[in-house]
């Protein structure tokens, strides 16, 4: 196997197509921020953040890809790469003791997650250990997607944690010499994917490069456009263990579930039955490319159709058919694909269909070291490239087996609710597939409830009260504690009413609202977007001053 050493001192690497792709989007202002992959962990716990930063400098460094940089050679009409400039940079920051306010620290954590990088001349990584509290620690690391996926953010935060624990052992840790990522990506000739991009165009097209979403936008442009927020539901255990049970006996993974709950709620709520979805295919074909830190996965797009009576257990099948043909043909150009299908589009993505799935297989519980819990936040700001994007995860809890559904949207639409609503949708399509298999998908089941009905909200608060509560004895306008309930129960109506309705309740809103009417009321409400803006600032210095001069000029008017 190559090794980076093997290359000299300054060899140039052409970019893969991928890589060319994002190079290309890299130089829309619009999109710089799309391109970044950031996460944020916080840590709870006795941490030595002098060992931390030690174990960050290393891991950063140590990989080729974080310190690459790109041109465009006009002579070859190529994108290239070197990996022989300097990793990027990694600092601490004692927030605490310098007296930084939450503000300031959001700031800047913002600004260390959307300020895009130069790729000709910034190493695309950068770091940050920010000590907030006597126990509370951050790690901000962000990367370009032009070499770094999320296989690699899960590899290099766990090399990083290995470094930490060896350093706080007194060891040295037993890691491997990272491969240099030309050495494990395979060039096909340009008659290969001629014919490949043949066979895909040929599946695809016909189906519409559209899909009717379950909301409409404020009409924002440029960074606005961009900007996006999350809402996440879970199916209960019982249903859950009923939707796996099925969808394995038609031979499908946890993806292939999640394309046919998709499809089928965005048939039941249009005329469409033929639908384009995009997903991220991890691309690490090559048997030595399953340990690299490098961008590797490639946008493929499958297509999924039904008729009137489609059942579920048969959409099933179309989804496992259609997922398993996409599969095959992962490694095919996006670019000539979209050239060949859709030739008159006006924006460079996305450049198929604005609806993404991927299957959500992340840790959200890291583990440091002994003693010291972590946790991914969630990204504020949050960029979205798709209008439309729902992760699949199953979760494993006390109770059993949850399937979580989340929806990444713009956080300019105009009414929150109606993305509540298709989240709900897709909670009941699940249920139906999960209880009854062999009916049709569009015939939805007699228990849909209409969110946008006041009347169907108040019989299913009453409906949930009278469960949790065990007694109809209670009165529309009296209070949930005044009627026999008190804290633990009213955590339970919580659960049973986010489950019921799709909203994602939280025990404070309905402890403030806390009648029949009045939490039906709150479930007609839309929920909350993010619509935090990206700072200017560039390199650490720079965004260390714009986090704390913004504290100033505010303090100053």
């Amino acid at each position: 196997m190559l090794r980076d050493s093997q290359f000299g001192n300054g060899p140039w690497y052409p970019a893969t197509p991928m890589q060319q792709g994002l190079w290309v989007l890299d130089r829309d202002e619009a999109l710089r921020p799309t391109q970044l992959v950031p996460s944020v962990v916080e840590f709870t716990g006795a941490v030595d953040h002098r060992l931390l930063l030690s174990a960050v400098r290393r891991a950063i460094g140590r990989h080729p890809s974080l310190r690459a940089r790109f041109r465009l050679d006009l002579k070859h009409r190529r994108v290239e790469y070197s990996t022989h400039g300097e990793p990027g940079e990694a600092g601490f920051l004692d927030a605490a003791a310098e007296g930084w306010t939450q503000d300031e620290i959001d700031r800047l954590v913002r600004a260390l997650c959307s300020t895009p990088f130069d790729l000709a001349t910034e190493a695309p990584a950068r770091a940050e250990v920010i000590r907030t509290g006597p126990d509370r620690t951050l790690l901000v690391i962000t990367s370009h997607h032009i070499v770094f996926d999320g296989l690699s953010r899960t590899m290099l935060l766990e090399e990083i944690f290995t470094l930490y624990r060896a350093g706080l052992a007194g060891v040295e840790p037993a890691l491997s010499d990272p491969a240099h990522p030309a050495s494990v990506v395979a060039t096909p000739s340009a008659e290969d994917v001629a014919s490949q991009v043949e066979e895909v165009v040929a599946r695809l097209r016909g189906a519409p490069t559209e899909v009717p979403l379950p909301f409409e936008r404020s009409g924002a442009t440029g960074d606005a456009s961009m900007l996006g927020t999350t809402l996440t539901t879970h199916l209960d255990p019982q249903r859950t263990a009923g939707a796996v049970a099925v969808a394995t006996e038609e031979g499908c993974t946890t993806f292939m579930l999640g394309v046919a709950l998709l499809a089928g709620t965005l048939a039941r709520r249009s005329t469409q039955r033929d639908f384009l979805i995009a997903f991220a295919w991890p691309g690490r074909d090559h048997p030595d490319a399953a340990d690299v830190i490098g961008m590797f996965i490639t946008t493929v797009v499958l297509r999924v159709s039904l008729e009137p009576a489609t059942t579920w257990r048969e959409l099933l099948g179309n989804a496992r058919i259609s997922s398993m043909e996409a599969f095959m043909d992962s490694d095919v150009p996006l670019d000539a694909i979209s050239a060949e299908l859709n030739p008159g589009r006006n924006a460079l993505w996305p450049p198929l269909t604005p609806v993404l799935l991927n299957l959500d297989d992340a840790p959200h519980t890291p583990e440091l070291a002994p003693g010291v819990t972590g946790r991914l936040r969630p990204l504020d700001p949050m960029y979205i490239k798709y209008d439309l994007a729902l992760f699949v995860r199953l979760e494993d809890g006390a109770e059993g087996r949850r399937l979580e559904l989340s929806l990444d949207y713009p956080a300019d639409v105009e009414d929150h609710s109606t993305v509540s609503a298709f989240l709900s949708d897709l909670r009941r399509s699940a249920a139906d597939l999960a209880t009854s298999p062999e009916e049709t998908v569009l015939e939805q089941s007699v228990d849909a409830i209409d969110l946008d009905d006041p009347a169907q909200r108040l019989d299913l608060v009453r409906s949930i009260w009278q469960e949790v509560l065990q007694s109809d004895d209670f009165d529309d306008d009296v209070s949930f504690f005044e009627s026999g309930g008190d804290s633990l129960l009213l955590v339970m109506l919580v659960e049973r009413l986010s489950q019921a309705s799709g909203r994602m309740l939280r025990t404070v809103d309905l402890f403030r609202s806390a009648t029949v009417s009045g939490q039906a009321d709150l479930l007609a409400a839309p929920a909350a977007g993010s619509q935090a803006s990206a700072a200017p600032a560039t390199g650490r210095s720079g965004m260390l001053d714009a986090a704390r001069n913004r504290r100033t000029a505010e303090e100053a008017v």
